[in-house]
């Protein structure tokens, strides 16, 4: 079967997307939400009709048989997935568009683009799953350089052992998530790593990312699955060695961890797996108060039980997922294992629930499939479809974006008022009409949470690439003032480096530039991530 091609513009595959029913749906609601009697709306940009310039040059004869400079390929790999990488695309501005698009198949490709690359000037940007939401894999590198590579390393897709005893495997960089837990599900194993990006996205842009997964608490990041990795570097290839855990110095599975293609490109990593689990109880828990609902997600991850899920969805949120009337904050709670029944856990975080004045439905809350079904279900449902959104609200100008961080408990309230109203101000700032900011958690911890902020506004076609970068600029400004990260999942990529810069100790970036001297001489490595 003929592989199915990446959409130029959405999320996915060419055939995947919002059914016409569930388009019309989105829409109506979000007319509502804004009181509109319907919308504008512009199309997408048909391939043919994109002007993309002359590739500025040819790869040697010897990557010639991995290389090319066809359009639909320089256009795909031209931006990831981000609000302003969807304007542009219907502006069909494609300015930054790759001159070269080259399919690794194996390590050795990887290093022979890299010591041409090195040679010629040409900046190399890795490209796994294109899901990137911050500007991580637009070739936007200045005029410094003779032209830009994308390097895809979809083709190195393997498995290649499987140590059960272990239970860890070693895998290529460039396998995809649904092909990763297809192979370990015949060993009995997952790594249990699901961010929302699942379909897309592959292990070594998972890592160079710091991806955050589906699970809320104790196994977040991919920072806890990783057990060592390989990578080409401009300089050579380094190795870690292979351990449970080490203190032989600073980590070197850690300079990787997050360089996001700044140093290297990982092409291999070992990587701790878990065994699937048998024993599942979800439910949703209802709370009057947004003050109560955020204590009670403070106490579970506090007390030790380690819930698989425990997210948090503010009145408007849980609108917006269509898992609440906008009356109440929902708390999706869940625990599953491969070793025992999970009635006790459920039970006691439900009483600690209770004891703050949660409401929910005992009887759902032993079902297995709970996950499935009423708020906790709409709340599943709407968090696998929401990548499929964005196609929709794009071409209708509606603005529709989020930001996510990460600050402790002690200074949570403080800073959620602040950054909401500051985000809240921009809104009506650029656009002239008050906007919708809501909040949930995706992850939390026994010192803090990460809220995860929504922004939608009615934007205007012609304005909006402007429109988004005063709000994005706004809100991004109050997360650092008021203490929090400027990411915690989503990656730093070019759109949240000035904010990056300012978070990450002085020293501590001369650091990163001295390992990238090294590591990267001709700095020909996605320059303009990481490391300015």
């Amino acid at each position: 079967m003929a592989a199915r091609r990446v959409k130029l513009c959405g999320w996915g595959y060419e055939g995947d997307g919002l059914t016409p029913d569930e388009e019309k749906l989105v829409l109506g609601r979000y007319a509502e939400r804004f009181g509109l009697d319907g919308f504008e709306r512009i199309a997408q940009p048909q391939v043919e009709a994109i002007e993309l310039h002359k590739s500025r040059i040819e790869p040697p004869q010897k990557l010639a048989s991995i290389c090319t400079t066809e359009t639909y390929d320089r256009l795909v790999h031209t931006y990831g997935k981000s609000f302003p990488d969807y304007v542009r695309i219907y502006d069909s501005d494609f300015t930054n568009a790759p001159d070269i698009v080259a399919y690794a198949r194996s390590e050795t490709d990887v290093v022979d683009v890299l010591e041409w690359a090195t040679g010629a000037n040409v900046a190399v940007i890795p490209f796994g799953g294109g899901s990137s939401v911050v500007g991580g894999v637009e070739p936007a590198v200045g005029g410094g350089y003779a032209g830009t590579l994308s390097l895809d390393l979809t083709g190195l897709d393997q498995i290649v052992e499987v140590d059960k005893t272990s239970r860890a495997a070693r895998m290529q960089g460039g396998i995809r998530c649904p092909a990763l837990e297809a192979g370990l599900k015949s060993h009995g194993l997952t790594m249990r790593h699901f961010p929302q990006s699942f379909d897309m996205a592959t292990l070594g842009g998972m890592i160079a990312t710091r991806s955050g997964g589906h699970f809320a608490t104790l196994y977040t990041h991919i920072d806890d699955f990783v057990e060592s990795t390989r990578t080409v570097t401009p300089a050579g290839i380094m190795e870690s060695r292979r351990l449970p855990g080490s203190g032989a110095g600073p980590s070197p599975d850690r300079m990787m961890i997050g360089a996001e293609g700044a140093l290297g490109v990982i092409t291999e990593a070992w990587v701790r797996l878990q065994d699937r689990p048998t024993f599942r109880a979800s439910t949703a828990v209802a709370f009057a108060s947004f003050e109560n609902g955020v204590e009670a997600v403070r106490q579970l991850t506090q007390s030790g039980l380690h819930p698989a899920n425990v997210r948090l969805l503010d009145p408007g949120e849980a609108v917006l997922n269509g898992a609440g009337d906008g009356n109440d904050t929902i708390v999706v709670l869940a625990f599953e294992s491969a070793d025992h029944p999970v009635d006790a856990w459920m039970e006691r975080g439900l009483q600690i629930c209770r004891e703050l004045g949660g409401k929910f439905d005992a009887d759902a809350a032993k079902n297995p499939e709970g996950h499935t079904e009423g708020a906790a279900g709409a709340w599943r449902n709407a968090f696998i479809k929401m990548p499929h959104f964005r196609d929709a609200l794009i071409s209708v100008a509606v603005i529709s974006d989020t930001f996510e961080t990460a600050v402790t408990w002690d200074r949570f309230h403080h800073f959620h008022d602040n950054v909401k109203a500051a985000t809240e101000k921009a809104i009506e700032e650029v656009t002239g009409q008050k906007g919708v900011v809501t909040c949930r958690f995706t992850h939390a911890y026994p010192d803090g949470a990460a809220p995860y902020f929504t922004f939608q506004a009615v934007g205007r076609h012609g304005a909006l690439l402007d429109q988004w970068n005063f709000i994005k600029q706004k809100a991004s400004d109050a997360v650092i003032d008021y203490g929090g990260t400027i990411t915690h999942h989503h990656a730093v990529g070019r759109d949240h480096m000035p904010w990056y810069r300012r978070q990450r100790p002085q020293l501590f970036g001369a650091a990163l530039e001295g390992a990238k001297e090294k590591l990267d001489p001709a700095g020909i490595m996605n320059p303009g991530v990481i490391v300015g």
